[in-house]
């Protein structure tokens, strides 16, 4: 069963900070609302929509190894900075907001979770401060301690996952994941020799920036088709691949495509491995692919100016906790059926 929301923590206990409304709280459907009055950022404007869209892009832009929830998380710790609200209550909802915003920027399922996570984590402190600033202080200092742990979810997953590549071992992986990617250049670091099938992964071709990055560290690429999965899978020893999402069930939301592989690697005794970092787990419990939400199989532009979906191709696919040997996780090394109590740890 999918899990029930918890109710709202943050508004606690700070005793004087009642829901609010009035002069200078703005109620824009959609967007952050802002109010103005005290907190951290009382000498700088509190930001915009326009603000917060830009600063996550800008993100993006500077540091193209960024994953998109790790951008969306600095944005919204700089939108925490700078809100001009007065209660808990209210900045909990510019913030729930600001998410929403960023999440019709970029539809990946990752700035869902991430956000949704990130807010949990700041607010599920002991707010035993009557006056807000030190509230929001306090949620500021969480809010960094959650990114800096994200941000080394990378290099805990490649540390647990790389003793599973043996000498010798031929790889198939799917379009371009930083994640296995890292994973692989662990392997690398650590003197294994070993040699990669990635798929060509249409339409973005996603596989051939993959296999570019790949050559890099001078590790042996073969590029296939989509089509030739079938074909190659008998010549590997393992699937590795990355994911957008994980769900309660403890299968994976990824580019399309996943799924075919998984369903090959099941039918011919091959280990398929996932890492993916625990910021993107999400509360979905899909039994197929039609109930993976439309938000999270198209791009954002194409859910805005498409007006048939049914005419669009999806770019992610939805694979079975079935179909999954292992997932690595910055949280360790789990079973699909172990996701769940995992899920539940994050969420309540």
């Amino acid at each position: 069963m999918p899990l029930p929301p918890p109710p709202p923590r943050s508004a606690g206990r700070c005793r004087r900070l009642q829901m609010t409304s009035g002069p200078g709280v703005t109620s824009r459907p959609g967007a952050p609302r802002h109010a103005h009055g005290c907190g951290e950022a009382a000498g700088s404007a509190a930001m915009s929509t326009d603000d917060l869209i830009e600063a996550f892009r800008a993100q993006l832009r500077d540091d193209p190894d960024v994953a998109s929830a790790v951008a969306a998380i600095r944005a919204l710790l700089g939108f925490l900075k700078r809100d001009r609200g007065e209660t808990i209550q209210g900045l909990r909802s510019s913030l729930l907001d600001a998410i929403e915003t960023l999440s019709r920027v970029d539809s990946s399922v990752a700035v869902s979770s991430g956000g949704e996570l990130f807010l949990r984590f700041i607010s599920l402190t002991s707010l035993e401060y009557s006056d807000y600033s030190k509230c929001k202080e306090i949620m500021i200092e969480r809010g960094e301690i959650f990114l800096r742990k994200v941000s080394l979810s990378r290099n805990k997953i490649a540390k647990l996952c790389h003793p599973f590549i043996r000498d010798g071992a031929r790889i198939l992986t799917h379009a371009y994941s930083r994640v296995v990617l890292r994973v692989l250049e662990a392997a690398v670091e650590s003197k294994k020799r070993f040699s990669v099938y990635v798929t060509e992964s249409q339409p973005d071709q996603a596989g051939q920036k993959m296999a570019k990055a790949l050559r890099k560290l001078d590790i042996p690429v073969t590029v296939i088709l989509d089509a030739a999965v079938g074909y190659i899978m008998e010549k590997v020893d393992l699937v590795l691949v990355g994911a957008e999402g994980v769900v309660e069930s403890g299968g994976i939301i990824n580019k399309i495509g996943t799924n075919q592989i998984a369903v090959c690697a099941k039918a011919q005794n091959k280990p398929f491995y996932v890492v993916a970092e625990s910021f993107k787990f999400v509360r979905l419990f899909p039994l197929n692919q039609q109930d993976v939400p439309d938000k999270f199989k198209y791009k954002a532009d194409t859910l805005k100016t498409s007006q048939n979906l049914t005419e669009e191709h999806p770019w992610i696919d939805y694979t079975s906790p079935s179909l999954i040997t292992l997932l690595f996780t910055d949280l360790g090394v789990l079973t699909p059926s172990a996701v769940s109590d995992e899920l539940i740890k994050l969420y309540l």
